[in-house]
């Protein structure tokens, strides 16, 4: 058991020491209620109930350092239940992060480093963003992933360098979330030990009381996960504290400790009602909670004996972090290659030459599937690459995310693959807690279509700017028989549209291996590579131009005579192939076209003005855009002269050969509606 000093329960101190601890939970408390009210805005509820909780956890269980909050080997706290960020931001700055009393005063306020809930990049010691219900418990638990992990591969006897626990604090709307069930499972599969998890049993909703709703028995729920469950009363400081240290104690499994609490703890006339949940007290109810808590009228009190004791983290904080850095120098001393993979992981490195082992596929291979081809790349640069991980929810084979020879996560010493299960939403979550880390970079894969149920995660990467990486197949009415269920049609538009996301979808294998030597060094986002079931040929760059044009987004992959096209051809993925084979007919009948394809709507509009320009000369109005997708959003390239050959409705059940002739993807089709653009052919294209 780790030993930070519990609450004391004896005699002798009893008085003086619960003065103390009340005196610094109601500073906690009271510098909520002052920063809702003040800015008219915010949830109250949740910081008053958890007061209590928050000052014991932090005080005398968190390992961290506020002067560094980066500190490779902190605790992570994960406040799930974002709403309440208010109590984060009074713990930041009572605990001395670089958070200021006016910081708390600007509390929701344009510009401020204390917004409406947490946001991670934004506010040192928030370690992540979090807000909607369920997210913030989904990336702990992926935080927990990757420090077994990293235990794993970098630990060695006597040197401990990777020793954290992850606290996730959540609410019954947490607990209500689907994705939280996902992440709970799969936790209490993998015996996550390090993962203590703190419900706030409040029994209170913005509807009303959960018995509307919610009345499982959720110590239950989580016991039959496979987590280890406790009972306590939320106000109980020595209760918790035994709690919290019998929760370090278990090792083999995932901990949740049920704290019983009152929304609004402390309010007369508002605890245990939904008007503390999401809005401020009000004038006379606050009155009368200072006069509850024998409080001073001045706003934003804080009392120098209640700071001086938050203050003591900084002392604490620094020998934790002194003591972890004389043990690395020892470690770096006695395991030199491993430490060196320690810095270069942490500083966002890959090892030297590693872009050596992408390998390079030549048409004579034959026609090869760009998930096919994603697989290839993927073995080979994984085994120079030791902070690559991942896998897919249930769908590796058919993906080609499985690293022959490199293990199973948890199951064997240091694997790497990830059975995500049958949950995507879930596997989102874990992704973006495995990339807080800092040190790693997950991926996960599935079929495109269900691309839909990792939405809310990937946006949430995309906000916080982390390196995940999308392994998204079957992307297209291509996939055939399955019907409209499993082809996607509006999901590249979706996605398209999340910002920071980048997007790539490869013509060929080789536009592959760029794909993903690109996503490798993005550091900045997430990356979605977007890839096809159906086998297609490898362009001879012989004769067409090299696939490092995907680096920008979009090339010129064949051009017309003497570089003066009269139309443009425009197409992504296998479409890029029928673009292709639309443009040699074209060009046999005289017709000057330039062929340009577009793997990556961001990364192209990212290139330098004139680059845009010599790729789509602005000068030549006649445009045809071929994608398997709706068209939405093709507007801007093609302009309004322009047409785009899409699929604007659902696909249907059939051979995927007959469902692309059936929606117009023909050679002929193309070759028709160029004409048509250029006024040399009257021609409609037919989707039947």
């Amino acid at each position: 058991m780790k030993n930070y000093g519990v609450i004391s329960t004896e005699k002798k101190d009893m008085g003086q020491e619960n003065e103390l601890h009340d005196l610094c939970i109601n500073t906690i408390r009271m510098l909520a209620v002052d920063a809702v009210e003040k800015a008219n805005s915010g949830h109250p509820g949740m910081p008053m109930e958890a007061a209590d909780i928050g000052y014991v956890l932090w005080t005398q269980f968190l390992k961290h350092n506020p002067a560094n909050p980066q500190w490779p080997n902190r605790d992570r706290f994960v406040l799930s239940a974002g709403h309440g960020s208010i109590l984060l931001y009074a713990l930041l700055f009572l605990t001395g992060y670089d958070v200021s009393l006016e910081d708390i005063r600007q509390f929701r306020q344009w510009k401020s480093i204390t917004p409406g809930h947490p946001e991670y990049g934004l506010t040192p010691g928030v370690e992540t963003t979090t807000g909607p219900l369920g997210q913030g418990l989904s990336n702990a638990v992926g935080m927990a992933m990757a420090q077994e992990y990293l235990a794993q591969h970098f630990n060695r006897p006597g040197y401990p360098l990777v020793d954290y626990y992850i606290y996730p604090l959540v609410s019954d709307g947490d607990m209500m979330e689907g994705i939280t069930s996902e992440s709970a499972s799969i936790a209490g599969h993998l015996g996550l030990g390090r993962l203590i998890c703190i419900y706030l049993d409040n029994s209170i909703t913005i509807e009303g009381n959960t018995d509307l709703t919610f009345t499982e028995d959720v110590g239950k729920r989580f016991e039959a996960y496979g987590w280890h469950v406790q009972k306590v009363n939320g106000y109980d400081l020595p209760h918790i504290a035994f709690a919290l240290s019998t929760a370090q104690e278990e090792t083999d499994k995932p901990s949740l400790i049920i704290a019983r609490t009152h929304l609004g703890y402390g309010s007369p006339n508002k605890q245990d009602s939904a008007s503390a949940h999401g809005e401020p007290l009000g004038v006379e109810e606050v009155k009368l909670v200072r006069r509850q808590l024998n409080w001073p009228e001045t706003l934003f009190h804080v009392p120098e004996e209640a700071l001086t004791h938050f203050r003591n983290c900084l002392d604490k904080g620094r020998m934790w972090e002194a003591e972890w850095t004389s043990l690395f120098d020892n470690y770096a001393r006695d395991y030199p290659d491993l430490a060196r993979q320690w810095n270069e992981c942490h500083q966002g490195k890959w090892p030297e030459g590693w872009e050596e082992c992408l390998p390079m596929f030549e048409p004579d291979q034959g026609t090869t599937a760009t998930r096919s081809a994603s697989g290839k790349v993927l073995e080979g640069v994984a085994q120079r690459l030791f902070g690559l991980l991942g896998g897919s929810a249930d769908l590796a084979p058919s993906t080609k995310t499985y690293l022959k020879g490199l293990g199973k996560i948890k199951v064997d010493p240091c694997g790497r693959n990830i059975h995500f299960g049958i949950r995507e939403h879930a596997m989102g979550g874990l992704l973006n807690g495995m990339a807080l880390s800092h040190a790693l970079v997950p991926y996960g894969a599935t079929f495109l279509v269900f691309s839909d149920y990792m939405r809310p995660a990937i946006r949430m990467a995309a906000l916080m700017k982390l390196q995940v990486i999308y392994i998204f197949t079957h992307d297209s009415v291509a996939v055939g028989e399955d019907g409209p269920t499993h082809q996607p049609v509006e999901h590249l538009a979706a996605l398209r549209a999340i910002p920071n996301l980048v997007v790539l979808r490869p013509a060929d294998a080789n536009e592959t291996v760029f794909a993903w030597q690109f996503a490798l060094n993005r550091k900045e986002g997430p990356t979605c590579l977007v890839l096809g079931r159906q086998k297609v040929p490898i362009i001879d760059r012989t004769l067409y131009a090299s696939p490092d044009g995907l680096l920008r987004g979009g090339y010129i992959l064949a051009e017309a005579p003497q570089g003066k096209p009269e139309i443009l051809l425009l197409a992504t993925g296998s479409e890029v192939h029928l673009a292709l084979s639309a443009y040699e007919k074209l060009v046999e009948e005289g017709i000057a076209v330039r062929l340009v394809s577009m793997p990556s709507w961001e990364v192209f509009g990212d290139q330098e003005a004139d680059y845009r320009e010599k790729v789509l000369p602005a000068k030549v109005k006649a445009r045809l855009a071929i994608e398997a997708g709706v068209s939405m959003g093709w507007e801007r390239f093609v302009g309004s002269e322009g047409r785009i050959m899409g699929i604007d409705r659902f696909g249907a059940s059939a051979p995927g050969h007959v469902v692309l002739e059936k929606f117009g993807f023909t050679t002929e089709a193309a070759v028709a509606a160029a004409k048509q653009i250029l006024g040399k052919a009257s021609f409609k294209i037919e989707q039947k």
